[in-house]
């Protein structure tokens, strides 16, 4: 299983949005990296400015997401619906985006699904429960 560092991560988004801004071909994880970028203006500056972020840290007290975090949870995300894995999700997530009106508020909503269901496997030290992310999209 791939276990990327804090930094490798961010150097993934970096490097993906330099190849962006120079019109240089993107490869594979990187053209989803950059659909995620393009959603996200408020994370251009950060993304422009590697030696500036890429050792920041972001902390709850700061009331900001962490914008790595944030753009990687997108990226599982859509990796997640191009597979229907957990099988449903795909289905949930188009409900939600008739019901919101919006692709990106619907991924928002999956995100944040998402980060709850992870939370409760690293708390419990268990695999995420694939049924209970649907029952959290069900609740949207």
């Amino acid at each position: 299983m791939f276990n990327p560092t804090r930094e490798q991560v961010r150097q993934f988004f970096f490097d993906a949005w330099r190849k962006y801004r120079q019109g240089a071909p993107l490869e594979g994880l990187e053209t989803v990296a950059v659909e995620v970028a393009l959603m996200h203006p408020e994370y251009h500056e950060v993304l422009d400015q590697p030696e500036r972020y890429i050792d920041r840290q972001y902390t709850p007290e700061e009331g900001q997401m962490n914008p790595f975090l944030h753009m990687s949870l997108h990226v599982a995300i859509a990796e997640q619906l191009s597979i229907d894995q957990p099988p449903g999700i795909r289905a949930e997530f188009e409900r939600l985006v008739r019901a919101r009106g919006d692709r990106h508020e619907a991924l928002h909503d999956v995100l944040e699904c998402l980060g709850e269901i992870v939370w409760r496997a690293q708390r419990d030290r268990t695999p995420p429960d694939g049924e209970a992310y649907l029952e959290c999209l069900r609740r949207r």
